[in-house]
């Protein structure tokens, strides 16, 4: 029987400009683990390969093992790789892509596409298949697309500054309460435009005028 020829993941653009062989692998050492991020590029599908002899892997029958990789931008570091960015590289097949494929199904996408964020549980071992064997790690998977993790995600560019508190502006014909300090938005006006109306002949001679109806309503009746 012809063995297929063996495949090669090309590196990335970044990659091979950089000189590097793309993220580090990520790992699950210990139940409970989670890595979690925002995918940063395309995935992209390649020949599993043999972790001893870098060999590539074939089923019986012949055909390529296949897996995934995703690439995602997480929170960890590992002071042992020089300028860990934090990006970690996913080797999905298995049991960990079935639980990615439902995560999927369950966000109602169709897949896995730049943006989206993909968070993966290492939760227990399963039962090896045979004696002397590692029992398989078992995964689940959650996923949000990468539109609906753009909206709960805040843009520092449009952040709302804190309101300052301004003096109390009345509605016409109500006096003004004795405490002031009612924020300014509470008037559907922010700052800049609250202190605009506050500069208006009209409304300096309207907020007179209420004061001083307030100063008479609280004068003490004459004897």
């Amino acid at each position: 029987m012809t063995t297929p020829p063996q495949s090669h993941q090309a590196p990335n653009a970044d990659d091979f400009l950089m000189g590097g062989g793309g993220a580090p692998t990520a790992k699950f050492p210990t139940p409970g683990t989670v890595v979690s991020g925002r995918i940063t590029q395309k995935p992209t599908v390649e020949q599993q390969r043999d972790i001893k002899t870098g060999d590539a892997k074939f089923w019986s029958d012949g055909n390529p093992m296949m897996q995934l990789v995703v690439t995602v931008q997480t929170d960890l570091r590992d002071p042992s790789i020089d300028e860990d960015d934090g990006r970690r590289r996913l080797f999905v097949k298995g049991v960990m892509k079935n639980a990615i494929a439902d995560a999927v199904r369950n966000a109602g996408a169709r897949g896995l596409e730049v943006g989206g964020t993909l968070a993966v549980t290492y939760t227990h071992d399963g039962i090896a298949k045979e004696r002397g064997m590692s029992p398989p790690k078992q995964y689940t998977a959650t996923y949000t697309a990468a539109a609906q993790a753009a909206l709960h995600t805040p843009d520092p560019g449009t952040a709302v500054p804190p309101t300052t508190p301004q003096p109390y502006m009345p509605a016409s014909g109500t006096p003004a309460p004795a405490a002031t300090g009612v924020a300014a938005g509470s008037h559907g006006l922010n700052p800049q435009q609250y202190a605009a109306a506050q500069q208006n002949p009209a409304t300096q001679a309207l907020l007179q005028q209420q004061q001083a109806q307030a100063a008479s309503a609280a004068a003490p009746p004459p004897f």
